[in-house]
C-alpha cells in the first residue's frame, strides 16, 4: 500500500485533519500503538474537530468584528454598573435560544462595544452566525445597496444571522431610507432571532432619534420590550488605562 498516495488522496478530498494525522502516523510510526478500530476512530475524531474549529474561525471572520476579545477580558472590577451575575447569564447564550435582545447604553469609552463583541465571539464559538455593524456603516451600506439594486440581498443576509450587533446606534441621524430599513430589520427579527444594540444615547431618547412617531413606536415596541438592559456608568476605561500607564 502506498501510504503517501493515501495522504495525497485525503488532501484532495479536503480531509485536512485526517491527512495530517495519517502523515504523522507514518513519519512517527505510531500505528502500532492503536488497533485498526481505534485508529479509524482517531482519524474521524481529528477530522471532525478540525472542521468544527474551521467553522468557528469562518464564522468569527465573517462576523466582521472590530475587536478580537474573550470573556476572560471582561473588567468586572471597575465600578461601571456592570452586574457580573447578569452578564455571566448572558454569556450562557440563553437569550439567543429565547430570541431576546440586549441593549447596552452608556457614555463613550465605558466598554459597550467590548461587551457586545464578547457576546458575539462567544456566539460564534457555539456556531451561531453573527453579524457586527457599526450603525453608521450599516446605514451607509443600506443607502448604497438601494442605489445598486442589492438592497434585498443585504436585508436577507442580515435576516439569516442568529445574532445581529449594531454598535454606536444613534450617532448618525435617521433619514427616510435608513428609518424604513431599520424598521424592516427589527420587524423581521422580532421573536425569531436576537439583536444587540449599543448606544451613547439613553433608550428614553431613541424615539426622537428615530423620528416619525409611528415608525419609532413600532421599532421600540419590538426591540425594547424584549431586551435585557445594561446601563453602564462611570468614566472612560480608556482614560483610566491611560492614567495607569
Amino acid at each position: 500500500m502506498n501510504r503517501q498516495a493515501t495522504v495525497e488522496k485525503m488532501k484532495q478530498m479536503r480531509l485536512g485533519g485526517m491527512s495530517a494525522l495519517y502523515h504523522r502516523s507514518i513519519t512517527e510510526n505510531i500505528l502500532s500503538d492503536y488497533t485498526a478500530d481505534e485508529f479509524i476512530a482517531l482519524l474521524i475524531d481529528t477530522e471532525w474537530e478540525e472542521r468544527q474549529n474551521n467553522k468557528i474561525k469562518n464564522l468569527t471572520r465573517g462576523a466582521g468584528f472590530k475587536l478580537s476579545v474573550s470573556s476572560k477580558d471582561i473588567d468586572y472590577g471597575t465600578k461601571r454598573n456592570l452586574d457580573k451575575n447578569m452578564f455571566e447569564r448572558l454569556l450562557s447564550l440563553l437569550f439567543l435560544k429565547q430570541h431576546e435582545n440586549i441593549i447596552i447604553t452608556g457614555a463613550t469609552g465605558v466598554g459597550k462595544s467590548h461587551l457586545a463583541q464578547v457576546l458575539g465571539h462567544v456566539s460564534c464559538q457555539y456556531k451561531n452566525r453573527v453579524l457586527y455593524y457599526n450603525s453608521s456603516v450599516l446605514m451607509d451600506k443600506i443607502r448604497l445597496a438601494k442605489l445598486e439594486g442589492s438592497y434585498m440581498k443585504l436585508i436577507k443576509n442580515i435576516q439569516r444571522c442568529d445574532l445581529l450587533i449594531i454598535d454606536d446606534f444613534g450617532l448618525q441621524p435617521f433619514d427616510t431610507i435608513s428609518r424604513q430599513a431599520f424598521m424592516e430589520i427589527i420587524e423581521d427579527r422580532h421573536q425569531r432571532v436576537s439583536t444587540i444594540i449599543t448606544s451613547q444615547v439613553p433608550v428614553s431618547g431613541w424615539h426622537d432619534l428615530i423620528g416619525e412617531a409611528t415608525i419609532a413606536d413600532a421599532i421600540l415596541d419590538r426591540l425594547v420590550h424584549s431586551s435585557h438592559r445594561i446601563e453602564l456608568e462611570g468614566e472612560s476605561l480608556r482614560k483610566n488605562k491611560k492614567l495607569i500607564g
